[in-house]
Parts: C-alpha cells; sequence; structure tokens
C-alpha cells in the first residue's frame, strides 16, 4: 500500500511516516496528522484501521498532559484544518534527534531476542535466567537509530548516541526517558495495564530545550499488557496491533514473511479486533468514552 498524504488546505506537505503526515503551516509550526493506516514487517497495509489516528491522537494528548512536569512538549493547539480535526495536532518546528528513545521494564521482542544471544540488550548486561516476559530488575536505555520507511530501525548502544549527539545530550535524553517510563509505568498500573517498553522522541528547541515529540505513549509506540493475565514465560497479549501480525503469519493469509511480496489485504475481522483492541487501550487508560 502506497502512502498518499491527504491535501490540506493552508498546509504544505513534508513527509509522511508509516502512520502519520507532517505539514507546515503559514505560521511556521507544523501540522502532524495521526492517519488510520497500520504498518507490521516494515510494510503499510490494507486497509487501514477506523478511528486508529483519532484514538492516538487523543492517547497521546492524554499522556502529554500527565507529563508535564517531566518533560515539555511539542503541542501548541489541537485547532486545526477541518479536515484533519480530532486526528491532528499544531506542533512546534524542532530539530528532531536521530534517536528512538527505547526504554524497557520487561524482557520481550528484539530485546529478548538480543538477551538469548549475547546477554545484553544494547550493551546493557542483564541476569542470567530471564524468559519473554520477564521484569527486569530495572527499566534499561535501549536505543535504536531512526529508520526511513521500509527499513528496520536499528539498536545500539549509548556510546553509539553519545557518538551522534554528545555526551550532554545523550546523559540528558537517557534520564529524560527513564522518567518519562517511570511516571508512565505507574499511571498504567493504577489502571491495571502493564507498560512493557514505549519508544520516545525527543527534538530541541533553539534554545537548546529539550521536547517530548511526535507521539506518546500509544499502542503503536509502547507494548501495553493486561496486567490479569501477565505471565512470565510466554508472549503477553497486548493491546496492540497483535491481531494483524497473527493472521500474517498464519497460514489464512496464505504470506510469505521471508518474501519482498507485500502481504494481501486485511480481513474485516481482523481489521474489527484490532480496532477493539486500541480503543480498550484508550478508554482503560484515560478513564474516558471513545
Amino acid at each position: 500500500m502506497s502512502v498518499v498524504p491527504l491535501d490540506v488546505p493552508g498546509a504544505v506537505h513534508l513527509h509522511s511516516g508509516k502512520v502519520r503526515d507532517l505539514y507546515e503551516l503559514e505560521s511556521g509550526r507544523l501540522l502532524m496528522v495521526a492517519s488510520d493506516r497500520i504498518s507490521a514487517y516494515d510494510f503499510v497495509l490494507s486497509p487501514g484501521i477506523p478511528d486508529k489516528g483519532e484514538l492516538l491522537t487523543r492517547m497521546s494528548l492524554w499522556w502529554f498532559d500527565q507529563l508535564t512536569d517531566v518533560v515539555s512538549h511539542h503541542v501548541v493547539s489541537t485547532q486545526v484544518p477541518e479536515r484533519v480535526r480530532g486526528r491532528a495536532l499544531v506542533v512546534e518546528k524542532l530539530d528532531m534527534y536521530p534517536v528512538e528513545c527505547v526504554v524497557r521494564g520487561y524482557l520481550t521482542g528484539s530485546g529478548l531476542a538480543d538477551y538469548q544471544a549475547t546477554g545484553e540488550v544494547c550493551g546493557v548486561p542483564l541476569p542470567d535466567g530471564l524468559v519473554d516476559g520477564s521484569r527486569l530488575p530495572e527499566p534499561i536505555f535501549t536505543p535504536a537509530t531512526k529508520a526511513a520507511v521500509g527499513d528496520h530501525d536499528e539498536n545500539i548502544d549509548f556510546d553509539a548516541v553519545v557518538e551522534l549527539v554528545g555526551s550532554e545530550v545523550a546523559e540528558r535524553l537517557r534520564s529524560l526517558t527513564l522518567e518519562v517510563y517511570a511516571r508512565a509505568e505507574r499511571i498504567a498500573r493504577t489502571r491495571g495495564i502493564i507498560l512493557a517498553d514505549t519508544k520516545l522522541e525527543f527534538g530541541a528547541r533553539p534554545d537548546g530545550t529539550i521536547v517530548l515529540a511526535d507521539e506518546v505513549l500509544t499502542p503503536d509506540s509502547s507494548r501495553f499488557w493486561p496486567a490479569e493475565t501477565y505471565q512470565p514465560g510466554r508472549p503477553q497479549p497486548s493491546f496492540d496491533k497483535q491481531p494483524v501480525r497473527d493472521w500474517l503469519t498464519s497460514s489464512a493469509s496464505g504470506w510469505d514473511k521471508a518474501s519482498d511480496t507485500p502481504p494481501p489485504s486485511l480481513p474485516a475481522d481482523v481489521v474489527e479486533a484490532t480496532r477493539e483492541r486500541y480503543v480498550r487501550a484508550y478508554e482503560q487508560l484515560t478513564g474516558s468514552t471513545f
């Protein structure tokens, strides 16, 4: 599925990622639009998930409000052109750091694969005997490089971050990432959700202030697990696009993940199951009805 951004009056399209489209407004501010697109295994899939862009936007706004005393954020206004109302934000133009700031409180995914191969994740040594879903002794900063659409993010160690942004900024990014996770993990836990890991992005204002940007703490950038079913030693059910991944890797899809062939269109039941996960995550976290 090719990414075709909307034509938004008064806005010039700058860039499209797997989910978001970025525009410049006449004011010099940026317009960040969350689409209903969904990606898996580095492909943008068809069809999208109804209401996903609005759910991501609402959830990010809710989290930005929870974090205002931890770190500044980039949101300027929710007053946006009618065509993208509900799924777009006016945000500051920042000098973005070329680092995906990942923090893990639990071991799973690519972190688990790294640990099984080396006993470490991004150069951070971990105790022996951990399994899929193990809670780590303390959260760890496990950064990655930002990848273009269709490429994989690549896990890197802290020294690589220092090379990219300098030691002072690297230390601050690590500190802020861990602070955001600590706050968010506590909040999610009170709502019956385990925040296993998350990915944050930061940028700098002209005066050097580091600002939390992009989206924050949504099912697209985080692993949310239901606390009631948590059990280390197996993959955990999660509030995200797992129904999409499960279907794509099943015989029902007929798709070979190892091939270069794009995945087939998602069936209606998979689309609806995925939408239900996003709605449930939003409602359980925020206490609001979508």
